[in-house]
């Protein structure tokens, strides 16, 4: 049962036996004031802020959210399911304050206990698109929460807002798997996109199942310049291949499987003829004119990897 501080003031003033009033409202104010440090520490012993990199995604894909997790308890933590909770939750919401449910009954992203020790930051990245149902367009508010076993009680994060939104469609190309692969027989559609930012333009790749409604990947393969429209080529296995203008004689290669994986990503400058994918006479595609950035090549080795992302995904501009 929950007591207020109003009722415990007035039960301190009615018992006071006679006693002084100016010595019965210092000890009320005296109450008061510790009641309230100590529900300011315990707020206080677990900070948790939520960020995303951009207000705006296009639909499927992945939507990562950084969340940060400061011990202020003083001593070293540990952040485990316990009670019928997890550690670690995400509150999400759409349209009308429609609450969004987790795809899975499990919710992967507690899945591992964190140790945090006094004073320390720990920060943790999560595609809330794997899960959550957050493809549709519309405006969406996440909230993070961390329960704490020790004290049985949450700590919340601030709420934050992306939107979903839909890329332009530039290209399109349906292809079938090849026998010897799994899944042969089935198709896939390949699709390039263009979405506007303030700042840029970014091209998209989008691979999925019409037949099915399965959209297997969806993610940016960087900037691009919208006066120069990328070039797009199937190979003999039935991957994709992207070539397109990332900046003023800049160049990005792509190759693309028929999942979505990104099984190839090169930056070529421009030399005395522009790059252009060409097919060979087996069928395979080469790229032909310009030169590799090293540069470029070993700036981007050293970003790191997010999990939500292809492996060997361009850095997001």
């Amino acid at each position: 049962m929950t007591t207020s501080w109003s009722s415990i003031d007035m039960r301190i003033r009615n018992s006071s036996f006679g006693l002084p009033s100016s010595f019965v409202i210092r000890v009320s104010s005296l109450l008061a004031t510790c009641v309230f440090f100590f529900a300011a520490a315990a707020e206080g012993q677990i900070q948790v802020d939520l960020k995303f990199k951009r207000l705006q995604y296009i639909a499927y894909e992945p939507v990562v959210a950084t969340v940060a997790i400061t011990n202020l308890a003083g001593r070293d933590i540990d952040l485990h399911d316990a009670h019928g909770q997890s550690w670690l939750g995400f509150e999400v919401t759409g349209n009308e304050d429609q609450p969004i449910t987790l795809l899975a009954t499990e919710n992967p992203a507690a899945a591992e206990p964190l140790k945090i020790e006094a004073g320390q930051r720990v920060t943790r990245q999560f595609d809330l698109g794997s899960l959550y149902p957050v493809h549709d367009f519309g405006a969406y508010h996440v909230r993070t929460h961390v329960y704490f076993a020790d004290l049985a009680k949450f700590f919340y994060s601030g709420t934050r807002v992306f939107e979903v939104t839909d890329a332009h469609p530039i290209w399109q190309q349906t292809v079938g798997i090849p026998d010897g692969v799994a899944a042969a027989g089935e198709v896939r559609t390949y699709s390039l996109l263009t979405n506007r930012f303030p700042d840029h333009t970014s091209l998209y790749v989008r691979v999925q199942d019409k037949d099915t409604g399965t959209v297997y990947a969806t993610y940016s393969l960087g900037r691009t310049i919208g006066a120069e429209q990328p070039q797009a080529e199937i190979d003999r296995a039935n991957q994709l291949h992207v070539l397109h203008c990332a900046a003023p004689r800049a160049w990005s290669y792509s190759r693309i499987g028929l999942n979505g994986e990104l099984l190839a990503h090169s930056s070529l400058m421009e030399t005395n003829r522009r790059p252009r994918l060409v097919h060979s006479t087996n069928g395979d595609i080469n790229v032909h004119g310009g030169a590799i950035d090293t540069a470029a090549q070993s700036s981007r080795s050293t970003v790191p990897k997010l999990s939500a992302r292809p492996p060997g995904l361009p850095k997001d501009q």
